[in-house]
C-alpha cells in the first residue's frame, strides 16, 4: 500500500504561511490590482506622485497658512506630509483589505486558493502606492536639509512595518466579517477618517497632553497609528532640527508596544479569519 501521509486534503489552508508559500499567485494579484488602477490613465503612475504633491498644498494652505501652524511648528510642511503618508497607507491598506473578499467573490466561488491572498494583496499594492509619496517626502526633505542616520532610517521602516501588520489583521477580520456583514464597510469608513485625527497628523501631541487625562494620554500614545506617525516624523522632521519641535515621550518605549499590539491584532484578525472562512463561498 502506498504512503499517503504526504497528502493534504484539498482545500486546507495553514493561514498567512500558506499565501507567502504561494509567492507567484501572490505577485499576479497584486499586478492585477496595480493594473486595473492605472488602466485607461494617460498620466499612469504619474498621478502617484501628482496626488500627494496636490495633497501637501492644500493642507499647507488650509493648516498652515490660513490656521497659523506654519508659525507654530517648524518644517510643519514636513511634519504634516510624514503624518499624512503613514495614514494614507493605513486607511489605503485597510479600506482596500476589507473590500478584497466581496471584490474577488467570482474567483472564490471558482477555485480553491488561500483566501488570505486578498487582504495581503491589498496591504502589498497600498505599499506600492505609496513608495511615490515616500519619495516625494523625503525629496523634500533633502531640500530643506535632511541628513538622515541609519537610526531614523530604522524608524521609518518600523513605522511602515507597524502600519502593515495593523492593515493586515485589520483587513483581516473585517475583510471576513464583510463577507456575511456588509456593514463592516461603514465601520472601515468611519475608522479611517478618525485616523487622521486620532493620530499628531495636522496637530502636535502637546495640544492633546494639555487637554486629557495622564491615563488617557497613555492610551492615546498606545495607538499603533500614533507610534508609526511619530516614527516618520522622527525619521523625517526632526533631523532636521526644529528647535520647538519635539518627539513624544517614550517613544521608542510606545512604538515596541504599538508593534505588539499590531501584531496582536495580526493573530486575531487570522484566527476569526479561518473560523469563518468556511462559509466564504456560500455568503459571496
Amino acid at each position: 500500500m502506498s504512503d499517503q501521509s504526504s497528502f493534504v486534503a484539498p482545500g486546507r489552508s495553514v493561514g498567512l504561511a500558506d499565501v507567502f508559500r504561494r509567492r507567484y499567485l501572490l505577485s499576479l494579484i497584486v499586478r492585477k490590482e496595480i493594473g486595473i488602477r492605472y488602466r485607461g490613465s494617460v498620466l499612469g503612475w504619474m498621478w502617484s506622485y501628482v496626488k500627494p504633491l496636490v495633497q501637501f498644498v492644500v493642507f499647507y494652505l488650509a493648516i498652515g497658512v490660513f490656521l497659523g501652524m506654519n508659525g507654530r511648528v517648524e518644517y510643519f510642511p514636513l511634519y504634516l506630509l510624514a503624518g499624512i503618508t503613514v495614514v494614507t497607507f493605513f486607511s489605503e491598506a485597510f479600506t482596500n483589505g476589507t473590500r478584497s473578499l466581496v471584490d474577488n467573490a467570482a474567483l472564490i466561488k471558482k477555485i480553491y486558493l488561500p483566501r488570505e491572498m486578498f487582504p495581503v494583496a491589498s496591504v502589498l499594492v497600498a505599499a506600492v502606492n505609496i513608495l511615490p509619496q515616500i519619495v516625494v517626502v523625503t525629496v523634500i526633505a533633502v531640500f530643506f536639509g535632511w541628513a538622515p542616520s541609519a537610526l531614523h532610517i530604522a524608524a521609518l521602516l518600523l513605522g511602515l512595518i507597524i502600519v502593515a501588520m495593523l492593515a493586515t489583521g485589520l483587513g483581516l477580520l473585517f475583510g471576513a466579517v464583510n463577507v456575511t456583514f456588509r456593514d463592516a464597510q461603514s465601520f472601515v469608513e468611519i475608522i479611517t477618517m478618525c485616523a487622521v485625527w486620532a493620530s499628531p497628523v495636522m496637530y502636535q501631541w502637546e495640544m492633546v497632553q494639555e487637554k486629557v487625562p495622564d491615563w488617557l494620554f497613555v492610551l492615546y500614545r498606545m495607538n499603533p497609528i500614533t507610534a508609526a506617525v511619530e516614527l516618520f516624523h522622527f525619521g523625517i522632521w526632526f533631523p532636521l532640527g526644529p528647535v520647538n519641535g519635539q518627539l513624544i515621550p517614550d517613544m521608542w518605549l510606545f512604538a515596541g508596544i504599538g508593534a505588539v499590539l499590531s501584531l496582536a491584532l495580526l493573530v486575531i484578525g487570522q484566527l476569526v479569519f479561518r473560523r469563518l472562512e468556511g462559509r466564504f463561498a456560500q455568503d459571496l
